[in-house]
C-alpha cells in the first residue's frame, strides 16, 4: 500500500525546515499571503529553500492572487509546486500552472463537484481538502469524505485540524496521498514546534 506523504506548511526559518526534513517531511509550504501569521517574504523563503536536502519539495502557498502577482513572487522564489488556497477561478489556476495544488473546503453538498472540477484541469496535480470553516485547528469528520476518495484519480491531500494526536486516525480512515499540517505543529500562532513536527511525522509513519 502506498505510504501517505507529509507536508509541513508555514515554515519560516532554516532550522525548522531542516528539522522537518530530518523528521521525514516530504514537502514544506511557504506562505505568501501577507495577512497570515505564517507569511514569509519571498527572498527569505528562497534562503530557507536553499538549505533543504534533495527530494524535499517546496510549495508556494497563495490566496486570491492574480497571474501577474504570482509571476512576480515566482521570479524571486520559484517553488516546485503552487498551492492556491482561495477563491481562484479556472483561468487563474490555468495561467499559473503546471503543478498546482488546488485547495477546496469540505462541504458534503459540493465536495464531489469541486473534486471533479479541479481534477479535470491539466494544470492541477492534486486537490487538497480542508475543513469547511477557516481557522487554525478546525477539523471535520473525515469519514464524511471517505465515499469521495475514489472519485478522482489525482492525489487527494487532507488538511484541517490535524495534530500529532489525531493524524494516525485520519490516515487509517482515508489513506490520503498526503496530509498537510500547519497550526497542529505549533507552540504559538505561527511559531513551529520542532518536537510536534517530529511527533506528527512519527505518527504518520507508524500507520
Amino acid at each position: 500500500m502506498q505510504r501517505t506523504r507529509i507536508k509541513i506548511c508555514g515554515v519560516r526559518d532554516v532550522e525548522t525546515a531542516v528539522a522537518a526534513a530530518e523528521a521525514g517531511a516530504d514537502a514544506l509550504g511557504f506562505v505568501f499571503v501577507e495577512d497570515s501569521p505564517r507569511f514569509i517574504e519571498p527572498e527569505d523563503a528562497f534562503e530557507v529553500m536553499s538549505a533543504l536536502p534533495p527530494f524535499v519539495a517546496s510549495v508556494g502557498v497563495f490566496k486570491d492572487i492574480d497571474v501577474d502577482g504570482f509571476a512576480d513572487i515566482e521570479g524571486v522564489c520559484p517553488t516546485q509546486y503552487t498551492q492556491f488556497h482561495g477563491d481562484e477561478d479556472v483561468a487563474t489556476v490555468k495561467g499559473c500552472g503546471p503543478d498546482v495544488i488546488k485547495a477546496v473546503r469540505f462541504d458534503p453538498q459540493t465536495i464531489a463537484r469541486e473534486l471533479l472540477k479541479w481534477a479535470s484541469l491539466d494544470e492541477v496535480c492534486a486537490v487538497l481538502v480542508d475543513a469547511p470553516t477557516p481557522g487554525a485547528g478546525v477539523k471535520f469528520d473525515w469519514r464524511e469524505l471517505e465515499p469521495h476518495m475514489g472519485l478522482i484519480t489525482k492525489p487527494i491531500i487532507l488538511a484541517g485540524g490535524l495534530t500529532p494526536e489525531n493524524v494516525a486516525e485520519a490516515v487509517r480512515v482515508l489513506r490520503p496521498y498526503a496530509v498537510d499540517v500547519s497550526s497542529g505543529v505549533e507552540s504559538g500562532r505561527g511559531v513551529k514546534d520542532v518536537g510536534k513536527i517530529r511527533a506528527f511525522c512519527s505518527s504518520v509513519h507508524g500507520v
